[in-house]
């Protein structure tokens, strides 16, 4: 068993395997037990496993434990708090921007990683951005507005 150092939320972790090619997403729900980033379908496609990397979005799907290792991962839990959300939590709940949920992780790593490359993006900024991250209950409109509000916070 090989074992590999991650920072996780600010916080240094440690993550034991048999497999380095262990999807980070498995690491971070079974063995770290941070149920923000969803298993959707498991091909980097959906988005609802959306992590950021080194300050930028990535499918946590997709990525090893071995390519994770030493680098700094942030989940939607690391964003912020119930009493304190993040700027971009705080957008998605006025703009009601959730629906039954399962994107919402997605959505909200992805806008941040947008508003940390972009700080003041274009409609149609956003939409390419959030393009590939799929929301099965079609609030897209709302999604839009909480990331626009949130570029304006």
């Amino acid at each position: 068993m090989a074992t590999y150092k991650l920072r996780v939320n600010g916080r240094a972790v440690t993550a034991e395997s048999w497999d380095p090619e262990q999807p980070l997403l498995y690491v971070l729900r079974n063995a770290i037990g941070l149920n923000g980033p969803k298993f959707g379908c498991g091909l980097g496609q959906c988005g609802a496993c959306t992590v950021l990397v080194d300050g930028k979005a990535a499918r946590s799907c997709q990525i090893s434990l071995k390519q994770a290792a030493g680098r700094a991962i942030t989940t939607i839990e690391g964003l912020g708090t119930t009493g304190k959300p993040d700027v971009v939590q705080a957008a998605f709940i006025a703009e009601q921007a959730a629906q039954c949920g399962y994107c919402t992780n997605g959505m909200i790593m992805a806008a941040k990683s947008l508003l940390n490359r972009i700080p003041n993006p274009t409609a149609e900024q956003v939409q390419q951005e959030l393009a590939a991250n799929l929301c099965r209950c079609g609030t897209y409109t709302r999604i839009l507005s909480a990331v626009l509000r949130a570029a304006k916070a």
